[in-house]
């Protein structure tokens, strides 16, 4: 009997310690799927891995995003150590386009109620937007690819094939409860510690779950992903691009300043980068551009503000335009287009307006601007010599024809410290 007691006590114990020791690790996707995203889960699952979790749960929420960031995330669930648990949560939701592929290629699909999954029809992110027979070929070789894509992912996992091809071809998108209908997802949870009692005693990948009582251990994103995070957004990138024309041309106005040129090639650099992931419509940048034009030339020319009229006009349907090309997921809202209208405006009337006519102005320092002041003659001057005097200084000064002293002269040129002088009309007429 001691010996049973024993072996039931050290069972016991291992059971109970291996209960405690238990821990499942979580991380939150949330917005649009992108480069950021993919090293985020990635590392994630690597460090849950090293950690010894029971697995990965991945809270998700995403109107979609790129195809090849999605094709990283994809591989790196095939390739994970751990079971990978997609949970498409809080309630309201959204696994849309790049999310469903990620949702339907994780070990466990779960979703919380009155979410959706879907509408994963492909969108070619780039400028354009042309109706060229080249762009219908390329649009639908991209959508056959998609296609094949998650109809191989739903086939792994056993989930509906059909809805999933219906996804792509279709965007069709679902509830959470036509989800686990039609076999689109395994488990409808209503928070997190439901969906780990569900989970609890789950075999996946030959593994046997033990998450009802694990300890939930989330790995933040990041100082550098949650920076590229943010940025890759339209609003940012807006911002940029007027950091980069109020910069560039706010150096160019003033030249010397430094700074705005600085900042201003930084801002360049970045929206470089980001021009290659969001996608920009070239129309827009047109629109822009033609904008910037508008306003510089009516700088110069008097045409009593009518261009810069039109450059505002410009400014505001090509930012409205500028990220369209994808529909409403990278669409700009208007309260970010109308201040960043105005404020261009304002700075292209006042700022850059300003420093051009100051380039522009009469020279009013040095030597130069003696040319065409009146100067007094202190002894007679000739073709031979004399002596003017302007501004508080004596200059030896010659002249074509001969003025008495103390009459008024133009001066009309200098060469070294002599000054060429001419009797002043009103005086020769006298």
């Amino acid at each position: 009997m001691k010996r049973w007691g024993a072996i039931l006590a050290a069972w016991a114990l291992t059971t109970v310690s291996a209960t405690f020791a238990a821990k499942v690790c979580t991380i939150r996707i949330e917005g649009a799927i992108g480069p950021a995203t993919a090293s985020y889960i990635s590392r994630a699952l690597d460090e849950a891995a090293a950690q010894g979790a029971q697995c990965l749960v991945i809270q998700l929420d995403t109107p979609g995003g790129l195809l090849d960031s999605t094709k990283v995330i994809v591989q790196k669930f095939l390739a994970a150590p751990l079971p990978v648990v997609v949970y498409v949560a809080p309630s309201g939701a959204w696994a849309g386009s790049a999310g469903c592929f990620i949702t339907l290629a994780a070990d466990v699909a779960a979703m919380a109620p009155t979410t959706s999954i879907g509408a994963a029809h492909p969108v070619a992110l780039g400028g354009g937007g042309g109706e060229e027979k080249l762009d219908d070929t390329m649009k639908q070789k991209l959508e056959n690819f998609a296609t094949s894509y998650i109809e191989t992912i739903a086939a792994k996992h056993h989930r509906n094939v059909e809805w999933a091809k219906s996804a792509v071809r279709e965007s069709a998108s679902i509830s959470a409860d036509k989800a686990r209908e039609l076999k689109v997802i395994d488990l409808i949870a209503k928070d997190l510690p439901d969906l780990l009692r569900q989970l609890d005693g789950r075999e996946v990948n030959g593994k046997k779950l033990q998450t009802a009582a694990a300890a939930v251990t989330e790995i933040s994103m990041s100082l550098r992903e949650r920076v590229f995070q943010q940025i890759w957004r339209p609003e940012v990138m807006f911002i940029l691009m007027l950091i980069v024309i109020y910069g560039i041309i706010g150096e160019l106005s003033n030249p010397g300043a430094i700074l705005p040129g600085v900042a201003g090639v930084i801002a360049l650099v970045l929206l470089l980068y980001m021009a290659a992931i969001l996608p920009v419509n070239i129309a827009g940048v047109a629109l822009i551009v033609l904008a910037v034009a508008l306003f510089i030339i009516d700088v110069f020319a008097p045409t009593h503000g009518v261009l810069t009229f039109g450059g505002i006009i410009a400014f505001f349907l090509g930012s409205l335009m500028l990220f369209d090309a994808a529909g409403a997921l990278y669409r700009l809202s208007l309260s970010v287009v109308i201040p960043g209208t105005l404020v261009t405006a304002a700075f292209f009337a006042f700022v850059v307006g300003a420093g051009l006519r100051a380039q522009l102005a009469p020279v009013r320092t040095g030597t130069e601007d003696l040319i065409g002041r009146t100067a007094r003659c202190v002894a007679a001057i000739d073709a031979r010599g004399g002596k003017g005097f302007v501004e508080g200084e004596y200059w030896n000064a010659v002249s074509d024809t001969p003025v008495g002293p103390d009459m008024p002269v133009i001066i009309t040129g200098r060469e070294g410290l002599t000054l060429r002088v001419k009797p002043r009309p009103d005086e020769r007429s006298a």
